[in-house]
């Protein structure tokens, strides 16, 4: 039968990692001085460090992942609600229910809208600019001449 770990073998064990010569604190106050010791230890002290940074990532996607579940089940009860007053397929404020799968289209489509939007009124603005400044030029005033093209002779 195995010896039951007990809290003074953990700390014995801790001593020895962190003090392989045994002796309280020896390798923080004296710096070990063998080159193959030191990259022992900053070996397995980057091991450690890309174990915990695999275990962050793992812990991260996790929360993400249930975060997204939530979300899932939020809006199945949602749905279902509105299944059950009658209102098959439409929200309580009468819009239909957005179809999940249909965001890349309708960001496209509103980003669409948004640019149309945003032309005609820079060419609204631009007509009035023209006619405003139209109406400022005197009656007589020579038009601008246009730059007309020449072609080189070879």
């Amino acid at each position: 039968m195995a010896k039951p770990v007990t809290p003074q073998d953990m700390f014995d064990l801790w001593q020895k990692m962190v003090n392989p010569g045994a002796y309280p604190l020896q390798s923080l106050m004296f710096p070990v001085l063998d080159a193959k010791e030191l990259e022992k230890k900053i070996a397995e002290l980057e091991t450690v460090e890309h174990w915990l940074k695999a275990n962050l990532n793992m812990l991260q996607l996790t929360l993400k992942s249930l975060e997204y579940q939530r979300q899932v089940v939020k809006g199945g009860e949602r749905i279902r609600a509105a299944m059950e007053e009658g209102e098959s397929a439409a929200s309580p404020g009468g819009d239909e229910v957005p179809n999940p799968a249909m965001w890349a289209w309708n960001m496209m489509a509103q980003a669409g809208n948004d640019a149309a939007e945003a032309m005609g009124r820079a060419v609204e603005a631009a007509g009035e600019a023209a006619e405003e400044a139209k109406s400022r030029a005197p009656a007589g005033a020579p038009k601008p001449k246009r730059k007309t093209k020449t072609r080189r002779a070879r």
